[in-house]
């Protein structure tokens, strides 16, 4: 099982990109490989080495300052495309733990909630802020449990799915929900003669 996901915090990689699709995120060449050591390259692999290989200078995840960064604040539109859930991978070995943007692409949102990736939906004018700050090198955290993300002194809420929230607070997948109530459904199993 996963561990729980509380809080983010640590600086952030500020993605000023609208619509990444995740052909973008992780190219499709790359969908059959396993995740191993190497599956960070192939995170925006089109977008952060040329042709030859050699890292883009201008490609932001080039950028050491944002290095192993927690949290990424993208823009609009994030994920859209295919529903390919090694787009999550990709960023989860990137160490990306939590993305920013003012919207998501729906299969991606949800394969993101599913795969512990926390995805935050905050206004058009909040995002634009925390690229600033996040460009910057202003640390923020994501706290999910109070479902706020602080930066610098300001604090802005955002809200994810109630049963999406208990699963990443407590470390639990669906199946992992639904064997805490083990005792009840073999009690009802139990009680209605079907154990």
């Amino acid at each position: 099982m996963p561990d729980p996901l509380v809080q983010v915090s640590g600086k952030a990689v500020p993605l000023a990109l609208a619509n990444v699709d995740t052909d973008q995120i992780i190219p499709a060449r790359f969908l059959k490989r396993p995740r191993d050591a190497r599956y960070a390259t192939y995170a925006f692999h089109d977008l952060r080495f040329d042709e030859h290989g050699a890292p883009r200078p201008d490609f932001v995840l080039n950028d050491p300052r944002f290095a192993g960064v927690p949290i990424m604040v993208a823009d609009r539109n994030f994920g859209v495309g295919s529903s390919r859930e090694a787009a999550v991978y990709a960023l989860a070995a990137l160490g990306i733990s939590c993305v920013i943007a003012e919207s998501f692409g729906d299969i991606f949102f949800s394969n993101a909630l599913k795969n512990f990736l926390l995805p935050v939906r905050l206004p058009p004018e909040t995002v634009g802020e925390l690229r600033a700050l996040a460009e910057a090198g202003v640390p923020m955290t994501v706290d999910l449990e109070r479902q706020v993300v602080r930066a610098g002194n300001r604090e802005h809420p955002f809200t994810i799915p109630a049963f999406a929230r208990t699963c990443l607070l407590e470390g639990l997948d669906e199946i992992g929900i639904t064997e805490k109530h083990l005792p009840e459904i073999e009690a009802f199993e139990a009680a209605t003669g079907r154990a």
